[in-house]
């Protein structure tokens, strides 16, 4: 079992829902965040004037996939979220030991 944790553009975020549904990834957690990385925050137009933001906001998905899936997953959210400009985000896998459905008790594969 695997998690991968993406975060990613907000504008890129329909792209990448619609390539996860295409290979039947369904089901994730989306939380909205805020980083500082490479960009070094960004300017905002507001009301014709132009502000710097020290933090961008981005979305962080949080999938948990069995690791037959994480190639395939990876590879969506990369061609869906790509657009060759600093700031397309990060794609990061973690190894998990357990996971159990709180409600069923089911663990593991089952539990997703």
């Amino acid at each position: 079992m695997k998690k991968i944790e993406a975060i990613i553009r907000l504008s890129r975020f329909e792209s990448i829902r619609d390539a996860l549904a295409a290979i039947d990834v369904n089901f994730f957690t989306l939380t909205e965040v805020k980083g500082f990385g490479l960009q070094r925050g960004e300017q905002l137009t507001y009301r014709g004037s132009v502000y710097d933001a020290d933090y961008i906001a981005r979305l962080q998905l949080d999938i948990i996939a069995p690791i037959t899936k994480v190639d395939a997953i990876v590879e969506a959210i990369v061609s869906a979220g790509r657009t060759s400009k600093v700031g397309d985000g990060k794609i990061i896998v973690y190894d998990l030991d357990r996971i159990v459905r709180i409600r069923t008790g089911e663990e593991n594969e089952s539990a997703i």
